[in-house]
């Protein structure tokens, strides 16, 4: 726990047999509550593994998607009574070594979701990103920024942190069970008002690591501007999407409680202060 906040780390795994053991092994026991593994109808060892390491995997009898693979993870943390969902994903791409420094920015109140930036601070390309995927990275994210106002450095990372009132705010069971998801929850969580904060992650590109081809990276791309254009249909009432249709009134009074019970007691007096200095 952190500020008494129950944090729960979901690892969207699928073929993860390699670097399983090593994702896990950099998991901060001492503030993760629960790890959620949920495997994607794997081909490898990823089942018996995960067994081995203590977890309780859940199994898709069939391969879902990705998608579909973290709306699993993000349902069962939030029935086992997470306050912080941190999402990691188990190729080891991303440092797992970032989880409480995440956790703690939604923990204290002061962000609603929290992206692990593969470009913040940092020359991705000498780390190891292929050099398309980062001009690739970089269109799509001045796209989507124009599009849904925002100033992230990056949308497409696998390592994000949301609050669990953020979370079951969003009816991410609407979104697709593909890639896309990624940008779909988080056009949910702008338009519902969320404080989205970023972190600096170091990325490791290795053979092991997962990737998608590039006929599925043109079609994650193509959901990527779809989902802008939507998001701007849906904003002036022009067309209405399923996923982006949820009570945009109550969430954001939900998200504002949730900040505030988190602040510590000298901040929230403060802040009452300066509230009746104002009225």
């Amino acid at each position: 726990m952190i500020n008494g906040r129950r944090i729960s780390v979901v690892l969207p795994a699928y073929n993860a047999a390699v670097t399983l053991s090593r994702t896990v092994a950099e998991l901060d026991r001492d503030v993760i509550d629960e790890i959620v593994l949920v495997d994607d109808a794997s081909t490898d060892q990823t089942v018996s593994l995960a067994r081995e390491l203590g977890l309780e995997p859940i199994l898709h009898d069939v391969n879902l998607g990705y998608g579909a693979n973290q709306k699993t993870c993000y349902r069962r943390a939030i029935e086992r009574g997470a306050d912080i969902v941190v999402m990691v994903h188990p190729d080891y791409q991303y440092s797992p070594l970032l989880v409480p420094a995440m956790a703690s920015m939604i923990a204290y109140g002061e962000y609603d979701m929290v992206l692990g930036s593969r470009i913040l601070a940092q020359n991705s390309v000498a780390r190891g990103m292929p050099r398309y995927k980062y001009v690739a990275n970089r269109f799509l994210t001045v796209v989507e920024n124009i599009f849904l106002q925002q100033k992230l450095s990056e949308y497409h990372t696998g390592l994000r942190a949301f609050s669990s009132t953020l979370l079951a705010g969003l009816p991410f069971e609407r979104n697709s069970d593909d890639f896309v998801f990624d940008n779909q929850i988080i056009a949910q969580a702008i338009a519902a008002g969320a404080r989205i904060g970023e972190v600096s992650c170091p990325t490791r590109y290795q053979a092991e690591s997962s990737s998608i081809n590039l006929r599925r990276s043109i079609r994650y791309g193509l959901g990527v501007l779809h989902t802008c254009g939507q998001y701007q249909l849906r904003k002036h009432g022009l067309r209405a999407y399923p996923y982006l249709d949820f009570d945009r009134a109550q969430v954001p009074a939900r998200l504002q409680a949730a900040r505030h019970a988190a602040k510590p007691a000298e901040v929230k007096e403060e802040v009452r202060e300066s509230a009746r200095a104002d009225g």
